[in-house]
């Protein structure tokens, strides 16, 4: 089948040769910075030129090497990474130098992360500069804002519908100052994430107001930015084999522009998606990817990256195209700005979210799976599912890691995979409709007061927001509440990678019903589990006898802790088989097999458990458990209270 050009006509798959896309020595030759033995010629980028440009171009070539303008896109993005470069602060290349030297640095057992909102936990962003003495004393390593850049006013999809890239949103602050909230968390270690939302941009943004204008601006025709039919031909054949998101906005995966023609918007109605069979739109994604990167941005959240390419005939989601352009975006940066990581959001089936995983693509990914099914297994007091996909699914390859969260901004999703399911004699489609059931109250016994996102009574579908505080128990004022969320950061917190806190979490914070009050909010209940900055929950933290000082005191007893251990750091996991159902056990190994690990045994059972001595025959007599400073005598075996946690250091015989 032929490939559609930007407007769905058919055009000839033709590939360029080398010689015509332009190969590294014709580009090094244009560019004095490239080119050896110039008086403006600069080593360090000559150096990294030659070992990723390859790359690069071959990625062009599979991409865009059937389109004349492919070419002149490729040349102005090796432009705009020579400028990035030139421009690029001494502070952020000192960065690049130092995580270049050692890039496994995501990999220690001293990373954390926190994520907010700016106006919900800061106020603006000066707001956000003044926490940083809590953030260090909470001991981050990496601050995630969420988005932050200018977009429409009311619902604008939480700020993932960006008007500009460039501009942050007024009402917090400037890019000026996010520049300079970015060097004074560099300065104490912590490094500024924020998502880069690549599908789509707003209706509002420039390059949306040029398309439907149908300009020319500089040779670049905005109307190729995005996909825009003249009828319903073309998506009504796109959409026999797409797949509605937000069937509550439109149907389908296309809206009606007021001139009768057609726009792809995966998501709202005013968030349209980018066409990057263009390579123009590449080029001007790089140059805003690009600026951020020089602004201090040391991580790059790459939102809803599944969707990024589309092809008649297809779901449009995960085709092998978007690993191309995630692969280009990541060469791009190991040229230009080499300390900057990328990071996939692709809540997908389990196979699919690997596929996005590695050096070369995408070095941090979120890990869906263990966040679903640590919920899970608290809801069904067992912990079968979750020990089968840390022992199948969690091992990544080298030089990448998971960032393992509890909960995010977004609905929790029931992303196992039903063959998984089936092996335990599980009917994925019928337990899905039990969790959604349970998390919102609706199941007898539930102990939480999860809230329904995009609830279909009819089929018993629907995700389930609700902070951690709410969904655990707590919020209900059930006894086991701030046990299990101390269970559910300690996992996050022992299975490697960077584990993710979601600020707020870790004094219980509790979800917000006045979201309903708020017009830009009401028909979006996601907004429940973003709270305002819970002030007064933060002024409980050191009473131990309410849930936020106890949930606090527990954490940042486990951070801490975990920053003293060295076999916490890294990604490898081994299987630990205990025989009871309840039990959430793996061990995390030194840096050699026979070196002391740490084995984690996790119950979430509503009922304390033996974990009987012959489990441990491997290991010396005696082990240290972390969490309690005591020593274990394992010929007795280990008891494990409900919803109870503990971090045995152990030594294999």
């Amino acid at each position: 089948m032929p490939e559609l050009s930007p407007r769905g006509v058919a055009v000839p798959r033709r590939r360029l040769s080398h010689s015509v896309l332009v190969d590294a020595d014709a580009i090094r030759e244009a560019i004095p910075v490239l080119r050896p033995g110039g008086d403006a010629f600069d080593v360090e980028l000559g150096v990294r030129f030659a070992e990723h440009f390859p790359t690069l171009h071959r990625l062009f070539r599979d991409l865009y090497g059937h389109l004349p303008e492919g070419l002149a896109a490729l040349v102005a993005v090796v432009d705009l990474a020579v400028t990035t470069w030139r421009e690029r602060p001494e502070a952020l290349k000192d960065v690049d130098r130092s995580r270049s030297a050692n890039p496994a640095w995501f990999q220690s057992n001293t990373m954390l992360a926190g994520v907010c909102y700016v106006d919900r936990y800061g106020g603006s962003i000066e707001g956000i500069r003044r926490q940083i003495p809590y953030f260090v004393e909470l001991g981050l390593t990496v601050l995630h804002l969420m988005p932050l850049f200018a977009s429409p006013e009311g619902n604008d999809d939480g700020g993932y519908a960006v008007s500009s890239y460039r501009d942050v949103d007024p009402g917090i602050g400037t890019m000026e100052e996010l520049a300079g909230l970015a060097r004074d968390l560099r300065e104490v270690g912590i490094s500024l994430e924020v998502d880069l939302i690549f599908n789509h941009t707003s209706n509002e943004h420039e390059w949306a107001r040029h398309a439907v204008a149908g300009d020319v601006v500089d040779g670049v025709n905005y109307e190729d930015f995005y996909l825009i039919f003249p009828d319903r031909t073309l998506p009504d054949a796109y959409e026999r084999t797409t797949r509605e998101i937000f069937p509550d906005d439109h149907p389908g995966s296309f809206i009606q522009l007021p001139d009768g023609r057609w726009i792809w918007a995966t998501f709202y109605h005013f968030q349209w998606d980018l066409n990057y069979a263009n390579p123009e739109v590449f080029r001007a994604m790089a140059g805003e990817m690009l600026f951020l990167a020089n602004q201090g941005v040391g991580i790059f959240r790459m939102d809803a990256v599944a969707f990024m390419w589309k092809q008649l005939g297809t779901a449009c989601e995960s085709l092998p195209q978007v690993h191309l352009l995630l692969q280009a975006f990541n060469a791009l940066l190991s040229i230009a700005a080499p300390g900057v990581v990328l990071k996939s959001e692709a809540i997908v089936h389990p196979d699919e979210v690997v596929s996005y995983i590695s050096p070369q693509e995408c070095p941090l990914s979120y890990n869906p799976l263990q966040m679903a099914l640590t919920w899970e297994a608290l809801a069904t007091r067992d912990a079968s599912m979750l020990n089968q996909a840390l022992e199948r699914r969690h091992n990544l390859p080298e030089g990448t890691a998971w960032i393992n969260y509890v909960r995010s901004h977004d609905d929790i999703g029931w992303t196992f995979a039903d063959e998984d399911a089936a092996e335990l004699g599980i009917n994925g489609f019928e337990h899905r409709r039990f969790l959604n059931r349970f998390y919102v109250g609706r199941e007898p016994g539930s102990f939480a007061r999860g809230v329904p996102f995009q609830d279909n009574p009819r089929t018993g579908d629907c995700r389930i927001t609700g902070t951690t505080a709410a969904l655990t128990g707590i919020e209900a004022g059930d006894p086991g509440g701030v046990d299990r969320a101390v269970l559910a950061y300690s996992l996050a917190l022992s299975t490697g990678g960077i584990p993710l806190l979601y600020l707020g979490d870790e004094v219980a914070q509790l979800n917000d019903p006045s979201y309903v009050t708020r017009p830009e909010e009401a028909d979006d209940s996601r907004w429940v589990h973003r709270p305002f900055y819970p002030a007064q929950a933060y002024a409980a933290r050191g009473d131990r006898t309410t849930p936020s000082g106890q949930v606090f005191s527990a954490l940042t007893r486990l951070i801490a802790l975990r920053k003293r251990t060295p076999e916490l750091g890294g990604g490898r996991l081994w299987p630990f088989h205990t025989g009871l159902r309840s039990v959430v056990a793996f061990q995390r190994p030194g840096w050699t097999d026979d070196l002391p690990r740490v084995l984690v045994l996790a119950n979430v059972g509503d009922d304390g458990v033996h974990v009987p001595a012959e489990r441990f025959a491997g290991f010396d007599r005696v082990a240290h458990e972390l969490i309690t400073a005591t020593d274990v005598a394992l010929r007795d075996g280990v008891y494990l209270r409900p919803h109870g946690v503990v971090w045995l250091h152990v030594t294999p015989r």
